[in-house]
């Protein structure tokens, strides 16, 4: 979930092929985010036996556990299964990473818009959830005033998307750009770049064709909202807007209109003050993109055109 009105608005190059490969899921528990729901992925390797175990701060090792704060309703990316377990693609990467680094990350449901405001106040030790990379967010900036409001985060940076429109099927509005939407009602999660592209573009809207937006806790209640016929459009990720036309009403219910704008690394984001925790998640990511795991992963979530080389720290811009 990206947000910042800071990065340059460019048709996105890594087009995620998330139609195809993401038929995984079938009936979906998509849980509302207010829970604080604790799943620990299966399979982390013990601090004797793995290799970058040594790069973690003692506490963690000792702990044997990283705890994720994630909005949990944001398919492919991080959802419930039919069987109540977290799944998807931040899920599966970071227990690759937990057997890399010896530990298990044990996923911990909350809003997104409090995802850092839980990492700053320790519940939560890194935040995990198709969260975008940006200044903003490095700086601890409101996008919206420009004031400071934190000491900011770090980024482990790990995939790269970009922001889609998608309307109902056979209902465009005429809705191929952002620029289509003046005078349109559209559906957004609150405290996404989906959300601060709407305010940019309701800024730009000529006298009685008012842009209205309307800013949901979690992008299931914008595709109920949309669904219904409250409003004319709504905006996710593209991965996230691609898996909803591909299995929401067994793919009748949307269509994606116009292209992604708005590409920019997803992090994992973790307290200035964590440079040592920070430093063992990159190697851990750097150790699953270079064995080839990575790339299984983000084929199997279909997310295989918005890989990564290599993890940086901070390439938001």
């Amino acid at each position: 979930m990206t947000a910042s009105s800071t990065r340059r608005t460019t048709a996105a190059h890594s087009r995620l092929t998330a139609v195809g490969a993401i038929a995984v899921a079938g009936a979906l528990l998509l849980t509302g985010c207010g829970d604080q729901t604790k799943n620990k992925n299966s399979g982390s390797a013990s601090t004797s036996t793995a290799p970058l175990a040594d790069k973690l701060p003692k506490d963690i090792r000792d702990k044997g556990e990283i705890k994720v704060g994630s909005d949990i309703a944001y398919a492919p990316v991080e959802f419930k299964d039919s069987s109540g377990k977290v799944a998807g693609l931040d899920p599966e990467l970071a227990a690759a990473m937990g057997k890399q680094l010896g530990v298990n990350l044990t996923f911990e449901n909350g809003t997104f818009d409090a995802l850092l405001t839980g990492l700053r106040s320790g519940r939560y030790d890194i935040a995990m959830s198709a969260m975008t990379d940006n200044k903003n967010r490095q700086e601890g900036v409101d996008p919206d005033t420009g004031k400071k409001v934190g000491e900011g985060v770090d980024f482990v940076d790990y995939l790269t998307a970009g922001v889609s429109i998608y309307t109902r099927k056979g209902d465009t509005k005429g809705i191929t750009s952002w620029s289509d939407l003046c005078g349109k009602k559209i559906a957004v999660e609150r405290g996404t770049v989906s959300e601060d592209l709407a305010k940019q573009e309701a800024k730009k809207c000529p006298s009685g064709k008012k842009l209205t937006i309307e800013a949901f806790d979690d992008d299931q209640q914008s595709q109920t909202r949309l669904r219904s016929g409250g409003v004319d459009a709504a905006s996710s990720d593209f991965p996230v807007a691609a898996y909803a036309v591909k299995t929401s009403g067994g793919g009748k219910d949307f269509e994606i209109v116009g292209d992604q704008v708005e590409a920019a690394p997803y992090g994992i984001a973790v307290a200035k003050s964590d440079t040592q925790l920070r430093d063992a998640l990159q190697a851990a990511m750097n150790a699953i993109i270079k064995s080839g795991e990575y790339q299984k992963i983000l084929e199997k979530w279909g997310a295989q055109d918005g890989a990564v080389k290599e993890s940086v720290i901070n390439g938001g811009k």
